[in-house]
């Protein structure tokens, strides 16, 4: 949304090559070494090139080990440290003018909203020294470039786009954006979610991000398919799970997701889907959430068995080939769901993926130029790659720096809001989520081989609160939140600051974080606040 808003587009706006050669790399919410650890590889590169690396993360992870400087803010305050950033930049004249008037528009309303946002201010918000908010701010303006990087612990806040705009605000007043060595660079969760979002797997947009309100645009897709498109965008994940709530939606068609474990406020989660009329549930493995779908389509989508293409972070369509055949009943998921079309009365013809790429080629222009033939010679293509001449765009938005630039990038003030849930006297302590780097997400694929280097979930806790607390090492003690409560063995720890207690959400059967999670939501994306909730430690 806050890329989309600004730029026109969604993607991230480098290549990972540009890590190699950028000055300064500013990661914010990232801990990309152990949840991102083949880009980490890419950034590793830079930094031994010679690059000056710093995160800003509340936790002290295998990251920030790695970083020149760590940046440990209170969870929730990014904006009021990026906002005092820009405050140092404009403050001392460093920011790059001819930019930032050739190319963006709203650069006086951005600097009246952050004229206020002194170091000295941020400082009693975020728990970092004002000096060194300043020296940071500093080195990153006066860097020739810079690439600033952000993941879930920007996205997964009641105000996540405004986390975006406050980063994004940043690459405009530096000119960091569209050139080498400069950009912004959103991590994507999963494997293929940006893929995901290219193929129009979003309630707004259709495939290759056209826009779903376009008369045009629609008119096109509805000769291709031969059926008219509702013009009203869908809902998204948060607001289905209001819908169920009304009792408005209540038949679901879940493919490779695992809600019952994933989302927020999991008890509530599990108590709409039970009350769903249909939930049908496509996946390789039966997981709590198909363990509760009436249908289960056993789906052939483990990545060695797959057919098709994958999208990484930075926009860069690869081949993928089955290496071998799927277990039993499992079939491709282009065959299932052609099939359950067939079953509901539609002629469709079953289709090899490349068949639908080919399609996606004929009505999205990102992907126009792209064939398997040229994806297979060069190892992939970035879009947007318009025609077959193209060589595909390593960067997004170069036109900002070309003599005909085209729309103005908006700078978009924003303020500072505490996070939904703040500490209170019941419940004191600040819970924030996130991985560990032998599991991925909800431990669907990666539970099932052991991990001798980790045997088990357990809640990161600060020395001093676990004194306090009377709590040693190992011991087992409740978590709970205003919306359910976990048992786990404690690990006294000084990666996190006191008051503030980590929890992964890969031990979802034994520990189920997402029960303690609050739903409170980003009004404009609808993405949850998994990383802020207020919890209480019951020694037990």
């Amino acid at each position: 949304m806050g890329l989309t808003t600004v730029f026109g587009a969604g993607g991230g706006t480098i290549c990972y090559e540009d890590f190699h050669e950028t000055e300064f790399i500013f990661l914010v919410g990232a801990n990309v070494a152990e949840a991102h650890p083949i880009i980490f590889h890419h950034i590793m590169k830079g930094v031994r090139a010679g690059a000056e690396l710093v995160v800003v993360d509340p936790r002290r992870n295998l990251t920030t080990r790695r970083a020149h400087e760590h940046l440990a803010i209170r969870v929730g305050s990014d904006i009021a440290l990026l906002n005092a950033m820009a405050h140092v930049i404009i403050r001392d004249g460093l920011t790059r003018p001819d930019f930032i008037s050739r190319v963006t528009q709203g650069f006086e309303a951005y600097q009246d909203s952050v004229r206020a946002w002194t170091p000295d201010r941020a400082a009693d918000i975020c728990g970092v020294a004002p000096e060194r908010i300043e020296a940071v701010a500093r080195r990153f303006a006066q860097a020739s470039t810079a690439v600033i990087g952000w993941t879930l612990g920007i996205t997964e806040h009641h105000n996540a786009v405004d986390n975006v705009y406050a980063l994004v605000n940043l690459a405009l007043l530096t000119g960091n954006v569209g050139k080498p060595g400069a950009g912004l660079s959103p991590f994507r969760g999963q494997n293929n979610v940006q893929g995901g979002g290219d193929m129009g797997a979003l309630p707004n947009r259709l495939p290759g991000y056209q826009d779903l309100r376009d008369e045009k645009i629609r008119s096109k897709f509805e000769q291709a398919w031969g059926v008219p498109i509702n013009p009203a965008p869908g809902l998204d994940q948060s607001r289905m799970f209001e819908a169920m709530g009304e009792k408005a939606l209540k038949g679901l068609y879940v493919i490779g997701e695992n809600p019952i474990q994933s989302e927020a406020n999991g008890n509530l989660i599990k108590d709409l889907f039970a009350d769903l009329e249909a939930l049908v549930v496509q996946d390789i493995f039966l997981t709590p959430t198909a363990e509760m779908a009436d249908v289960v389509f056993p789906a052939k989508v483990a990545f060695a068995e797959s057919d098709g293409t994958f999208v990484n972070s930075d926009r860069r369509v690869q081949r993928v080939r089955p290496a071998r055949q799927a277990p039993g009943e499992a079939q491709d998921d282009i065959w299932i769901i052609t099939a359950l079309a067939q079953a509901m009365g539609q002629p469709w013809p079953f289709l090899p993926a490349a068949a639908v790429f080919d399609e996606m080629r004929r009505l999205a222009p990102n992907f126009a130029g792209m064939t398997y033939e040229r994806l297979d010679a060069e190892g992939g293509i970035h879009w947007p790659c318009p025609d077959e001449s193209h060589p595909g765009s390593l960067r997004l938005h170069e036109r900002l720096w070309s003599d005909n630039p085209g729309a103005l990038a908006p700078f978009m003030p924003i303020d500072w809001q505490p996070v939904a849930e703040p500490p209170t006297q019941e419940f004191p302590f600040t819970l924030t989520t996130g991985r560990r780097l032998p599991f991925f997400n909800t431990g669907v694929q990666t539970r099932h081989y052991a991990h001798p280097d980790q045997a088990g979930e357990q809640l990161d806790l600060h020395p001093s609160d676990g004194s306090h607390l009377q709590v040693a090492e190992g011991q087992r003690v409740r978590v709970r939140s205003r919306r359910g409560s976990v048992i786990v063995p404690v690990h006294l720890t000084e990666s996190v600051n006191p008051g503030t207690v980590f929890l992964s959400f890969h031990f979802s059967d034994e520990v189920p974080t997402n029960v303690l999670a609050n739903d409170a939501t980003d009004p404009t994306a609808g993405t949850a606040e998994f990383k802020a909730a207020a919890v209480a430690i019951d020694k037990l």
